[in-house]
């Protein structure tokens, strides 16, 4: 069926120009267009102005970032190409500065020799290997030791002799980490509770118990 010369045309967002900022809609760069159009510099940048308060009170998040009024007058640049002749209050943003990739992050590839102690049981090893035998090294494995068993027993629930973490310190120091003779972990208190991360939710028996204890009494009230 043929559109009548009366039919509205609609415009469907991928006949569009792509927006540059999603969050602040098409009516602002639509604004924005109309802006750039104004033959008259000073009233350009009076309408700028109006332009940046709508823009503010589209994205009221902007407020928790600091410099946040030099970061709408930016958007705005950036909304109308990097191309806006205007009097603003800062200066305009930089292509080539905006659109820069920031520097990768660089990973760690090497394997972790054994993952219930994690990486940085490695790094705290190559820290101690270069310390002078004395009283301070002799406190520095200790401590590292009664750490290495809390790891050991989150991942392995059965108990765990010192001796089985003094030989994991000098196996993963690749023996130049010697752990001196007379050092004792001392014993696990009773209470001790090692849970894997993210699985102590607190929905044991006596948890459920006492949800289940105040459930009822709230219902009962309701009754």
């Amino acid at each position: 069926m043929e559109a009548s010369e009366n039919s509205i045309k609609l415009f469907y967002n991928t006949e569009l120009q792509k927006l540059r900022m999603r969050e602040y809609g098409r009516g602002v760069m639509r604004m924005v267009e109309l802006l750039k159009e104004i033959p008259d510099k000073a009233k350009r940048t009076e309408q700028a102005h109006a332009v940046v308060k709508v823009m503010e009170s589209l994205n009221p998040q902007v407020h928790q970032q600091e410099n946040y009024a030099q970061k709408l007058w930016d958007h705005l640049y950036i909304i109308a190409g990097y191309d806006l002749d205007i009097d603003s209050p800062y200066l305009a943003p930089l292509p080539e500065v905006v659109n820069s990739r920031p520097d990768p992050i660089p990973l760690n590839t090497k394997p972790i020799r054994a993952r219930h102690y994690g990486r940085n049981i490695e790094s705290i090893l190559d820290l101690i290997a270069t310390e002078d035998d004395g009283e301070q090294k002799t406190e520095m494995i200790r401590c590292l030791a009664v750490y290495m068993r809390q790891q050991y027993l989150i991942w392995n629930k059965d108990t765990v002799a010192d001796e089985t973490i003094f030989a994991d310190i000098e196996r993963l120091s690749g023996g130049r980490v010697k752990v001196p003779e007379g050092i004792v972990l001392g014993k696990i208190s009773s209470d001790a509770n090692f849970a894997r991360p993210g699985l102590n939710l607190g929905f044991g028996n006596s948890s459920k118990g006492k949800f289940n204890r105040n459930f009822r009494g709230k219902k009962s009230k309701k009754q």
